[in-house]
């Protein structure tokens, strides 16, 4: 073997261990978007878990629209099925609803078992937020990742798409209407 045959053998190697190391960068980004996105689902599982506690404490206290219930109740159900974050942000805003209900209403502030859920709602809902940081950190990172180069090229060779950050602005841009 030639000097020109182990410098083409060397320059092929690296071409392919920088394939290589591009690609299981991507995909370890990849994989952290994944894991961030089931820890925000971990969360507002916990969150929609509560929420059914949380409406009975406001219904033993103010009668209500049974829509609310109902709607939040198809909204977690739809939520549990597909996992879709759009329904995670439609049921949010109706938590957000149920939440001014019950704040609206001062004796039911001062309810033990209510504010034992609203305590555990803030803190879900802070460990949430930090989720929804993190998880937006990730994907930020992994778009980055796959739309630089070379790292581009190898991305768009295998497939890999852009993710889309979570946000959930559109619930805070509406007028709550809370009829009692």
């Amino acid at each position: 073997m030639g000097i020109l045959e182990i410098t083409i053998l060397f320059v092929v190697i690296a071409v392919l261990l920088g394939i290589i190391l591009i690609y299981n960068n991507c995909i370890s980004a990849r994989n952290k978007v994944s894991q961030s996105k089931s820890t925000i689902d971990v969360y507002l599982n916990q969150r929609f878990d509560l929420i059914p506690n949380l409406v009975q404490c406001v219904k033993g206290y103010q009668k209500h629209e049974e829509n609310i219930l109902k709607t939040i109740s198809e909204l977690r159900s739809i939520y549990n099925e597909t996992k879709n974050l759009d329904t995670a942000k439609n049921l949010i805003n109706k938590m957000n609803v149920v939440v001014s209900i019950a704040e609206a209403n001062p004796s039911l502030e001062s309810n033990e078992q209510f504010l034992f859920l609203q305590k555990n709602l803030v803190k879900i809902e802070s460990q949430l937020q930090a989720a929804r940081r993190i998880y937006n950190g990730d994907v930020t990172l992994y778009n980055t990742t796959i739309q630089t180069f070379p790292n581009n090229i190898i991305a768009n060779l295998f497939k890999m798409t852009p993710k889309e950050l979570f946000t959930i602005e559109e619930y805070k841009a509406q007028t709550m209407e809370v009829k009692l």
